[in-house]
């Protein structure tokens, strides 16, 4: 009989999920949906939701299609994990219902309130103690909500991070681990717990929060009427859960201090992992804790995010053609125009405030375009330039921290598909970049193993992992890219001092 692991990596674009053959390490089977991203409802200005049952409803299918395409027995599936879009707030009442739409990772309503308990705290409590400024991660969403719907926080019985809404949904249990409440900016690094501090000047009660358990471990099992609704074994334990980026490093194998994980999906992101840990005096970058963290054993991941990363591709492919031109056919059009773009230059950002822009809204915008020369082709290489330039400002800010950025991991998907923006991001971050065969469901999927004890130790829990390329920095592009950079930062100095 197989052993096979079930991993969910719930974004916000769409919902993935893998069987992963414990034994092989390779994936038996893989389904996304839907074939076009999920919405993402902006009700007013700078908002951003989404319905945690539509999140639901996708992971029932995926696995439903999952148990017919790979004919999965009674007994087969021996664990589940789960990945999910990092800083949302889901919300439910004590009948388990949800009571408003997800407050979801790009959503900007609550940077202010952030930023007065940033004030209020104190620099000095904020950045050893949290790691971070508040900005607009969970709690301050939360407080959000407290302020603007008062009676609808009367009913909630329980605040959740989105994978912990799908494992309630697959449970019946209401739980949480200490990287989820890290990334909601409700951990304390210094007591080893939730913040009283943070509880108390937003007026939050502790009840709200869920009991913690351990990202790696058997944390609560698949109920009857899941079971029913999935096609699957009822009693299958959930033994992973965590946010995208740090499951994306696990999914990489990236668990010591000094690697390196890289995305390019719908936002982009570089993780790093340390055993210190680290802060960005302006947060401008975040901390948080790794899924192998340990108080014997620290580690802690520093994250970069750009939220106008995969979300600018597809709209430049909306705006040239929509369903009639493919990514493969926009960078081959791309790749018809030189390093620089003939100096159209793209600032990617417009999707939300920026954290590397300490958490200001700075739009979307090209700069430098000329009507005579330039058409959509340096339109398509000025974004990819502009995405990657974004990214390299956010390196720059890691290695003022003291991050050793030498080698970077990716799995090869979303951007990194593309030949252009791995030939950018190698030569203006002068990084050699490693590309695996995996993603965040089969990294679920691996945790999953890991947190049930299926493998020895977590190396054989990647013994299946394949790498398919290593790229080098290249001399003579590495200076046209530093060119590109240089003049990609004057524009974007220009654009925050207006």
């Amino acid at each position: 009989m197989r052993k096979l692991l079930l991993g969910f990596d719930i974004g916000s674009s769409s919902v993935k999920a893998t069987l992963l053959d414990a034994d092989t390490g390779k994936a038996v089977s893989s389904e996304g949906l839907p074939k076009v991203e999920m919405p993402i409802d902006s009700p007013k200005k700078d908002w951003a939701e989404q319905d945690p049952m539509m999140w639901w409803n996708y992971a029932v299918q995926c696995t439903q299609t999952l148990v017919q395409k790979a004919q999965v027995k009674s007994g087969e599936i021996k664990a589940i994990g789960i990945s999910y879009q990092m800083h949302g707030l889901v919300v439910v009442d004590a009948q388990q219902q949800v009571l408003r739409p997800a407050i979801i990772w790009c959503d900007s309503r609550a940077v202010e309130i952030g930023n007065a308990a940033f004030d209020q705290l104190g620099a000095d409590y904020c950045l050893p103690h949290l790691l971070n400024s508040p900005g607009n991660f969970t709690a301050s969403k939360l407080r959000w909500v407290q302020e603007n719907e008062p009676a609808l926080y009367e009913k909630i019985h329980k605040i959740m991070l989105p994978g912990d809404f799908i494992a309630m949904k697959l449970s019946g249990e209401i739980l949480t681990s200490e990287s989820g409440l890290s990334e909601g900016i409700f951990w304390d690094f210094k007591s080893n717990g939730i913040s009283q501090k943070v509880l108390d000047v937003y007026q939050i009660d502790r009840s709200l929060i869920p009991e913690v358990v351990p990202s790696f471990s058997i944390q609560s099992k698949v109920n009857e009427v899941a079971a029913a609704e999935l096609g699957i074994d009822a009693g299958i334990p959930i033994c992973y859960r965590a946010g995208d980026q740090p499951n994306n490093a696990l999914s990489l194998n990236v668990l010591k201090a000094g690697e390196l994980a890289t995305t390019a999906g719908t936002s982009g992101t570089v993780y790093g992992v340390t055993e210190e840990p680290l802060y960005d005096p302006k947060s401008r970058v975040n901390t948080f804790v790794h899924v192998n963290h340990t108080a014997e054993s620290p580690r802690y991941g520093v994250l970069l995010c750009v939220n106008g990363t995969g979300i600018l591709n597809s709209w430049v492919k909306r705006l040239f053609g929509g369903e009639q031109i493919s990514y493969p056919e926009m960078n081959n059009l791309a790749a018809q125009v030189p390093v620089g773009a003939e100096g159209l230059t793209f600032i990617p950002f417009g999707n939300g405030v920026e954290r590397i822009m300490e958490n200001r809204p700075v739009d979307a915008s090209l700069q430098g375009l000329n009507l005579l020369k330039h058409d959509r082709r340096h339109v398509l290489k000025a974004a990819q330039e502009g995405i990657v330039s974004s990214l390299t400002y956010g390196f720059d800010i890691m290695k003022a921290m003291g991050l050793d950025l030498k080698t970077v991991k990716a799995g090869h998907a979303n951007m990194f598909l593309s030949p252009i923006f791995r030939e950018a991001f190698v030569n203006m971050n002068q990084v050699s970049l490693e590309l695996y065969d995996t993603d965040g469901s089969q990294g679920a999927a691996r945790g999953a193993g890991i947190g049930l004890g299926l493998f020895t130790n977590h190396d054989d829990a990647f013994a299946g992992l394949e790498k398919i390329a290593s790229l080098e920095p290249d001399q003579k592009l590495t200076v046209a890219y530093q060119e590109v950079y240089e003049n990609w930062k004057s524009y974007l100095n220009r654009v925050k001092n207006k």
